[in-house]
């Protein structure tokens, strides 16, 4: 055999053992993936590896039987890539929500059993506020009568209060603001007392939804038999 149709031989068996996935020695090599998809124009793909002019539609990777190995998603542009990935954090943040608001469910059911402890908790609440309002109530009485005392003083100086001591006017004034921080303490707890209502009411019609049926059938014959 003359050397160059030798080598052409040589050269046939090479790629006929590449295709067929053999060695030249004769040893079984590496599958080589087949793929395959329709591009744009309606024509049918085949390659050994990843189509370029199919990266926007579906890709099949082929068995060496014809068979499918797997489907390839297309490939996304970077804003859909963006969008896909947002959608995920997105759903991460869901589901996280999701598993703060069973945690909170749970410890508010391991701090409230049952209504009774819920309404008691509430008056506890508001108690700290009477203390306030009482304690600012005694303090208005004592700076009412102090002034009707220094409104006696300011008698004499009725026709020129111009004449009346520097003290006294200080005094005034100071029982004045006095008054003014009372009533401020005051309204103060009144809205506190509003806000603590407003979330326990809240939170009451919250733990409705979770506390068992037999919790609120025991806590409302109780309120029952009370009446």
């Amino acid at each position: 055999m003359k050397p160059l149709q030798a080598a052409g031989t040589r050269l046939l068996a090479i790629v006929i053992a590449t295709l067929a996935g053999v060695s030249v020695g004769g040893t079984a090599g590496a599958q080589t993936g087949i793929y395959t998809c329709i591009d744009a124009q309606g024509r049918r793909i085949t390659s050994d590896r990843p189509i370029p002019d199919c990266l926007d539609r579906p890709q099949r990777e082929l068995n060496r039987s014809g068979t499918t190995k797997r489907i390839i998603p297309p490939s996304l542009t970077a804003e859909e890539r963006e969008a896909q990935a947002a959608r995920a954090r997105e759903a991460q943040a869901a589901r996280q929500r999701a598993r703060d608001a069973i945690r909170r469910d749970q410890a508010l059911l391991a701090r409230y059993p049952d209504p009774n402890v819920h309404e008691s908790d509430r008056q506890d609440a508001l108690a700290q506020t009477d203390v306030v309002i009482a304690a600012a109530e005694r303090r208005l009485v004592e700076l009412r009568r102090e002034r009707k005392e220094l409104d006696a003083e300011m008698e004499f100086y009725a026709g020129d209060p111009s004449r009346a001591p520097a003290k006294l006017l200080r005094d005034i004034e100071s029982n004045k603001e006095g008054i003014a921080e009372q009533n401020r303490a005051i309204a103060g707890q009144e809205e506190e007392r509003r806000r603590i209502n407003a979330r326990f009411d809240d939170e009451a019609a919250h733990l409705r939804t979770l506390w068992p049926d037999d919790v609120l059938q025991k806590a409302s014959a109780g309120t029952t038999s009370e009446r």
